[in-house]
This record gives C-alpha cells, structure tokens and sequence, in this order.
C-alpha cells in the first residue's frame, strides 16, 4: 500500500511513517515546514518528503490512504481537495495505528497531563531489558518477545522513537488525550484499545479541545471502559482528579504513589547534587534494589515506577516484582525533557518541553534541591494553545515564583485578545510581589540579547539582587512547548563560547 503522511514531519507523525516502512508500506508525506530531526530520519530512510501543501501534487501521487494529521484543519489545500474530490481514501493518525499496527497487539498505553513520553520511553526500555533477559536466559527466541513501541518525542534511551517488534508482544504507544483530527475531536487515546492503561496524572490542560477539569475527566473515563477484564489500569494513586474517576470493576487497578493503600509504592526519595534515588515496595515487599538514577525530581521516579508497573503486568502479571529494575540506572531520558543543554560549574543550561504550572513548578523544585548554590532562572514561553491564554495563570506565577529570575518570552500569535489572554504584565507584577524580578521584551530575539549580556558576563548579575550579588554559578532552564524562535540554541552555543564558561 502506497501511504501518504499529511504532516510527516511531526514526531508522532514521523515515527507513525517509520513503522508504516517497516510494515512493508510504500511512504511518502508532505510539511509545511521540514526541519530537524525527524526529516533526517525520514530522509535516512528513503522516504520522500515534500514542502507544502499541494493539491495537484498530491492527486499526482495517487496515493491509497493518506493520514492527516491533526495539525492540519480546513483550508489546507490538500484537505480541502480531498473533502472536494472524494477521490482518495483518508483517516486520523490514531485510527491508522489502530487498525495497522495494535490490531492483534497487546497495546500498553500511557496517558496523564505530563509525563507521557518519559514514561513511554522508560516502559519501551525496561521491555527491551526484559527481551535481553529472556534472550539471556534462553527462555524465548526473539521473535517471540520483541516490544513495539511509538514514543512521542525523541528518547535517548531507547535509541530510537519507533520499533514495530513482533505480533506476540506487548506495544507501549503514547496515548494523548488531545483531538485525533480536524474530523475527529475524540481523544487519540480511545483508539488504541489498551491491555494495560497507565494513567500518569491528571490536570486540566488543552483549553481549546476541553471545557473544564470534568470533560477531561470524561475523556478518560471513556478510555478506562475500554480495558478488558483481563487488562490493567495502572493508577497514580496520589492523584486527586483520577480517584475521582471513581471505581473501575470491570477491570483490575493498580495504585502507584506514596499512599500507604498503594500497591506500588515510592519511598525513601532523595535528591542532591550528585543524583536521584528512591526504593520501590510491591505490596510492601521491597521491589529490586534501590534504584540511584540521573533523572531529576520526585516527578520522574514516579515516572519510573508507573512504567516498571505497567512492564510488569505486560510481562510477568503473576509475580510483577521479577521485573529487573536495574535498567532504570543507565535510562539516559528523552531530548528536551529536562535536557541538560549546558553542563560547567559556572553555568547550567536545561531545556524543558514543560508548558503547564504543574511541570514548571516541580522542575524548578527539582532543579533547587539538584543545584543548591546556583542562582536559578527561567525563560518560558507561553506557546501552546493554552497556555498563551489566560486560564492557568495563577499557576504559572506560583510556579515561576520559585525561581530566581523570570525571562518571559513573546506569547505566541492566536486570535485570543483582552482578559482572556496569558497578561505578562500581571505576571511581572505580581511575582515582583513576591520579590522574583521578570522581564519580557516584544520579540524573542531581543530577550536572547538580554539574556546574553545578564547571564553570560562573569560581573555579578543585575536581574536579582539575592544569589546574583556573590557572582556564584547560574542555572537557566528554558520551558516552551515549541521552537522558542531557535533561541535556545543560541543562547547554548554562546554560553559555551563565553568568558562566564571559559574561566572555570
């Protein structure tokens, strides 16, 4: 089959193609923008991609499904051909997967507001360590436990964003609750049919697709209906908003957390300069060794713990606590999920992809108990569709007021205007309040240049008047959902070429 990717070039979509390849399809897509890293992947693979949107183009290529991805809306011109002519078949990107790919399968899916791609990566990882053990052991040929996966990001660990695997194993796919398509407003995850649900957290988020906290409560529901008897949900039993889900007897739960009723629980946390470490109890038995990691905050060995419960009952349902944890030491993270960019003693740069109050925050809280004696600052970007509004304002002070220094980007162009905009000036003013001084400034460019001249200059910094003035070590770490206008890599490339890293 001759398959046609509309927005190839997103990651989801991207590996969504990589899979579509390696299942034996004929690939080729179109962007409107073609950048890095996925289009060279792509193009590593041989798979054409084409600039923009055309529809004679596209009828030229005659393709037999083509998959729109829910970037795309009306008035593109190819979907508007495709609705005008009726002449090629089209689905969603998760109705796709759904029918080619977890058909058969033994789908682990992972959702929550956050932490959705870590924890996709962590559990891809610990199954790919399970496979290595059996092959070890000689318990099963490859071909019989080789996980699938579908990250939706760009992990380091495992090495790759997509592996089909074979039909016996278990799949773990990135489950978003966010919209399937322009023709499809039903979250992406109630296509996936799940064997094993996680469900991470759970906050409102996505302003544009949901009403309020209880429609996304809704959303969620409708996918823990769909676990079979014979499945799991795995459950953040320290999570308010999911206990309000309310009893599931028509499957079996899992609680993960720090709650004395969980099954799983996190204890023992710890977190300095030299790393993270934490123990895991199964049923109150201790589960493996005491995990030591590199990954930053509480946030992450949940994280972990979700993941090892959902490997597990995908694996070793009758004794989940075989499960080895000791790959959790080596798991390296996924890029721009609190990425180290910049790693000298005067100078820490991270790059987070967080955009809601709740991951800043506890990033911020993470990056205080990791880094003590820095100065810490945050450059955020209000850019998805909800954060450049209005409605988690509050929280986005309460959050950035944990930081030193507050650089707040451009909020990104929509048609939202008045009180139910994101209000950079009630943000600056009132975390002056709270004695954290933030600028902004009318495009990103200009702020890279105030950071550049605050940040990099060895003299003491003048946007706080705390740590600034001992002219210690400095932390920045920029949150965005998106590009940032590229500054970000700026920024890192002329922090490593300063004198603030040169003199160390």
């Amino acid at each position: 089959m001759r398959i046609y990717f509309m927005g190839i070039c997103g990651t989801a979509m991207g590996n969504a193609a990589l899979l579509a390849r390696a299942s034996g399809h004929e690939v080729l897509g179109s962007d409107a923008g073609i950048y890095p890293p996925m289009s060279e992947v792509l193009r590593e693979a041989g798979i054409p991609i084409y600039e923009g949107y055309d529809a004679a183009r596209l009828e030229g290529l005659a393709p037999d499904l083509v998959v729109v991805g829910n970037a795309q809306s009306r008035g593109n011109p190819e979907v508007e051909w495709l609705l005008d002519t009726r002449k090629l078949a089209y689905t969603s990107l998760p109705a796709w997967l759904a029918e080619f790919i977890l058909k058969g399968r033994r789908p682990v899916v992972i959702c929550g507001t956050h932490g959705k791609t870590t924890t996709t990566a962590l559990t891809a990882f610990l199954l790919r360590g399970q496979a290595a053990g059996k092959r070890e052991r000689a318990e099963t040929c490859v071909g019989e436990f080789d996980p699938g996966f579908l990250i939706g990001g760009v992990p380091l660990d495992p090495p790759v964003g997509q592996h089909l695997g074979s039909a016996g194993a278990p799949f773990v796919i990135e489950g978003d609750e966010y919209d399937s398509a322009f023709f499809d407003k039903r979250s992406k995850f109630v296509h996936y049919a799940p064997q094993v649900a996680v469900l991470g957290n759970l906050e409102f988020d996505h302003a544009d697709i949901f009403r309020d906290l209880a429609d996304v409560q809704r959303s969620f529901r409708h996918l823990t209906r769909l676990v079979p008897r014979s499945g799991w949900v795995v459950l953040n039993g320290d999570d308010e908003n999911l206990a309000a889900l309310g009893p599931m007897p028509w499957t079996r739960v899992v609680r993960v957390g720090q709650c004395a009723s969980c099954e799983v629980r996190i204890v023992d946390f710890e977190e300095d300069a030299a790393g993270a470490q934490f123990s895991l109890l199964w049923k109150g038995a201790p589960w493996g060794q005491r995990v030591h990691w590199a990954q930053p905050g509480l946030f992450n060995a949940r994280n972990a713990a979700m993941a090892a419960t959902a490997a597990a009952l995908a694996t070793v349902p009758d004794s989940p606590a075989r499960l080895d944890l000791s790959p959790l030491t080596r798991f390296r993270g996924v890029r721009r999920r609190q990425e180290l960019r910049v790693n000298l003693p005067a100078l820490k740069v991270i790059e987070d992809f967080g955009h809601h109050p709740t991951a800043l925050g506890e990033t911020l809280r993470s990056l205080r108990a990791r880094y003590p004696e820095h100065a810490v600052y945050a450059a955020f970007e209000p850019r998805s569709n909800t954060a450049r509004t209005s409605v988690l304002l509050d929280g986005f002070i309460a959050a950035l007021a944990q930081a030193d220094g507050v650089y707040l980007g451009a909020v990104a162009e929509s048609r939202i205007a008045g009180e139910a905009r994101f209000d950079t000036a009630r943000v600056i003013a009132e975390l002056a309040a709270k004695g954290v001084r933030a600028q902004t400034a009318a495009a990103n460019a200009e702020l890279l240049a105030r950071m550049k001249a605050e940040l990099l200059d060895s003299s003491p910094n003048p946007l706080t008047a705390t740590r600034a003035e001992t002219g210690g070590p400095r932390l920045l770490a920029f949150f965005t959902s998106g590009s940032f206008d590229g500054i970000i890599a700026d920024f890192v490339e002329a922090a490593k070429a300063s004198r603030c890293c040169a003199v160390q």
